[in-house]
């Protein structure tokens, strides 16, 4: 009953002519219809999170006068509730497209020994459409699935060259769109479609060993930018940060008229110096944004595209904070005396 509840408010709540274009992402992503209760339970969790922000932080600032709190209240809730559901609808949609991807590239991997079958089935004497259906394995995964499809829209009197076209379309894979649009030329033209099978495959595979060829040659930067991010730059901002505590320290210790120069930038008194509290929050911010994109780029080096190693984004992060923090750790208390001595 709830899920219903909610099933029917997500209908409610998505537009009709969004609909198609929602239920053509959503079977990328192997389902067959849209999650309308995921919809409906997104509008109420939104709801609850902008209430939330509005009695904590809006309410207690805007409380006054009736028609100005009137209209207040109605364009703080609306720009609240819009950019909550901006932010979770991001987050949603960039975790589906990493799962298009990953199933994308599943397909693309299989497709070769896939297709293989199918050229046996072609030389033992089948039919085109029967072989596409007889070299369906459960090993193929995603595109058993997909091929699936494609043999149920035949048997059911579509054109078989259509219903090919429908699938490659449907992924973004300019391998699997090339495959099957060769094999789709030659079936239309009336020849030898086992040939051009063939020769697919040898395509299909000399492009996957080139790919790995291309991986094993940038390996070398790769551990690099890695072994340069997640070690030695911790090691440098924890230096920085204790030698920036030593000269505050020093600084301190020195009669406010003798202060001259750049001296007077770190001294922390008079409003422009530096807290060391705000330059440990620098550091981190500074670690983290280099982490990330030093994790983008080693994915778009070995797969050449920032989807295929998004998951290097945590590890790269998680490994250099913990190593700063552990740094800095160590280095103030190999250096207490000093900073203790200075301050």
């Amino acid at each position: 009953m709830e899920l219903l509840f909610l099933s029917t408010f997500g209908k409610a709540f998505i537009p009709k002519a969004l609909r198609p274009h929602l239920r053509a992402f959503f079977g990328k992503t192997g389902r067959d219809d849209i999650p309308y209760d995921a919809f409906g339970a997104l509008f109420w969790v939104a709801t609850l999170i902008t209430y939330l922000i509005y009695i904590t932080q809006v309410y207690p600032v805007i409380r006054g006068g009736a028609f100005a709190f009137f209209l207040l209240t109605l364009f703080a809730w609306t720009g609240l509730m819009l950019l909550v559901l901006s932010v979770v609808v991001g987050f949603g949609y960039f975790f589906l497209t990493l799962k298009i991807y990953r199933r994308t590239k599943e397909m693309e991997s299989k497709l070769a020994d896939y297709l293989t079958l199918v050229s046996t089935s072609l030389k033992g004497g089948y039919s085109f459409e029967k072989a596409l259906w007889s070299a369906i394995k459960p090993e193929f995964g995603i595109l058993a699935k997909e091929i699936g499809l494609v043999s149920k829209k035949v048997m059911t009197g579509n054109d078989v060259g259509d219903s090919l076209n429908d699938f490659a379309m449907k992924y973004d894979s300019p391998i699997l769109r090339r495959a099957l649009a060769l094999i789709i030329g030659e079936l239309e033209s009336g020849g030898r479609v086992v040939d051009v099978i063939d020769r697919v495959i040898v395509d299909l595979k000399k492009t996957k060993a080139l790919k790995e060829e291309m991986a094993a040659s940038t390996l070398t930067y790769v551990i690099f930018i890695s072994a340069l991010v997640m070690f030695v730059m911790p090691v440098l901002f924890a230096l920085s940060f204790v030698l920036f505590s030593i000269i505050t320290g020093f600084v301190k210790n020195i009669s406010l008229t003798a202060l001259s120069g750049p001296l007077s930038v770190v001294n922390g008194k008079g409003g422009g110096g530096v807290d060391p509290a705000d330059y440990k929050l620098f550091t981190t911010m500074a670690i983290v944004i280099i982490s990330s994109s030093s994790a983008i780029i080693v994915s778009i080096i070995e797969k050449g595209d920032i989807r295929g190693g998004i998951k290097y984004v945590p590890l790269f992060v998680l490994t250099s904070l913990t190593l700063y923090f552990l740094f800095l750790k160590v280095l103030t208390g190999m250096f207490g005396g000093i900073v203790s001595g200075s301050g």
